[in-house]
């Protein structure tokens, strides 16, 4: 905090250096110009990032679909699973049927009557499967083992009869044969639902988690509305109570200057998201904006001084966050003394983090304001910090060496191309 103050409102030399602001660094853009008929230049041009519609470039895998998750598409994902299972079903009961010594060209066409018959059946458990998935557990789970054994009966008849009239004419199935295929079947299509029903609860369980991020986001960003909005009717009371004095005074011109103030200060907040972040440079022009109409109220007796290091005025926070504070220190160190009271605002880069202090030369009394808040000042800060930056932040009050009432913030270090 610093030891000698500064004149009143003076703009720190920091704030209005241009060598401060961020510059954005530019790069040459490259033009490539490629001779036609050439087979390299083609390969060079294949293998090239694709243009976006607004002329950025656009990964290669953008165009096949592979820079989405698997299941992005539900639709085609079950379809690709689909077609490549039953893809894979029929190449291994045909290897399989000529390892065996089976002639390949009648037991090629077994098999495939094996894998239609089953890549139909699988649609058709598909298609109840999706409204039995929405029910209870226990109906699903009942109609879903009847379907199956429905099925593998099915399948097991299709099975042994095409055994018997392609593969083996002289085959004659019985009971074992036919209630052996039936387990072999059932296996395979229970497998099957088995994995349908993993699948889509996972991506029921994924849809809900995001539905439940959304929800908690738009919470939280109510909430830091709602306290951003506290603000405004509290302030703007004090304030039209001031005009209000002026005008019984008299004192129009005062009190004309205090309105168009007033406007401008209002203005800013309309214009700014309730929820939005700014740079530190801003909040504190922001500031000065409420500093000169409290110079109208208080004249000489309200003496602020700004130390803002050249380092901090880029570190974003939320927008008002700053104004409680100094309200604060102006209600319980100048309003109470009638020499009135001085006001440090400071900033300082401690590592990764931004540290800020609201300090009053005033009688200390802000202590106790910390605990008997009402809800609009340092409550206020301290759920607005809360909801902001999680347990990544402090908030601080003591008593001060020049036995005032601190406020002291540290907030993580974030900045935005301004």
């Amino acid at each position: 905090m610093a030891t000698e103050p500064d004149p009143a409102l003076k703009p720190v030399a920091s704030l209005e250096d241009p060598a401060a602001a961020p510059k954005r660094e530019t790069s040459p853009r490259r033009s490539v110009s490629l001779r036609k008929g050439s087979m390299a230049d083609v390969a060079v041009a294949a293998g090239k990032d694709a243009l976006k519609a607004d002329g950025t470039k656009r990964p290669l895998i953008e165009g096949v679909g592979l820079d989405r998750p698997f299941f992005y598409d539900k639709n085609r994902a079950f379809w690709l699973l689909q077609s490549l299972g039953w893809t894979g079903y029929l190449l291994m009961r045909f290897l399989t049927g000529v390892v065996n010594g089976f002639e390949p060209g009648i037991f090629f066409l077994h098999c495939l009557i094996l894998t239609a018959t089953g890549y139909s059946l699988t649609l058709l458990l598909a298609s109840a499967y999706r409204r039995l998935i929405t029910m209870q557990a226990a109906i699903t789970a009942v109609v879903s083992l009847a379907l199956v054994v429905a099925s593998a009966a099915v399948f097991s008849f299709v099975e042994t009869w095409s055994v018997s009239t392609l593969v083996n004419p002289d085959f004659t199935p019985g009971g074992a044969q036919f209630l052996g295929a039936s387990i072999l079947v059932f296996a395979l299509l229970a497998a099957w639902s088995a994995l349908y029903y993993g699948i889509n609860y996972y991506l029921l369980l994924e849809e809900q988690i995001d539905q439940r991020r959304a929800l908690e986001g738009a919470a939280s960003a109510a909430q830091l509305a709602m306290l951003r909005y506290q603000l405004n009717p509290h302030f703007l009371f004090n304030t039209l109570n001031s005009i209000s004095t002026l005008v019984l005074l008299k004192q129009t011109g005062r009190a004309n200057a205090m309105l168009s103030r007033l406007s401008s200060f209002l203005r800013y907040t309309l214009v700014n998201e309730p929820t939005a972040q700014v740079p530190l440079v801003k909040e504190i022009e922001t500031l000065k904006l409420y500093l000169e109409i409290e110079k109208m109220r208080f004249e000489d007796r309200l003496k602020p001084h700004f130390r803002i290091d050249a380092d901090t005025v880029n570190a974003h926070l939320p927008s008002l966050l700053l104004q409680p504070l100094i309200e604060n220190a102006i209600k319980y160190a100048v309003t109470p003394s009638e020499d009135g009271a001085h006001i440090w605002i400071t900033a300082q880069r401690e590592g990764q983090a931004v540290r800020i202090e609201v300090a009053d030369s005033g009688p200390g009394d802000g202590v106790a304001s910390a605990t008997k808040s009402t809800g609009v000042g340092l409550a206020n800060i301290q759920e607005r910090l809360a909801n902001a930056y999680g347990a990544a932040h402090s908030f601080r009050t003591r008593k001060n060496e020049k036995g005032g009432f601190s406020v002291i913030l540290e907030i993580p270090y974030r900045t935005e191309d301004l």
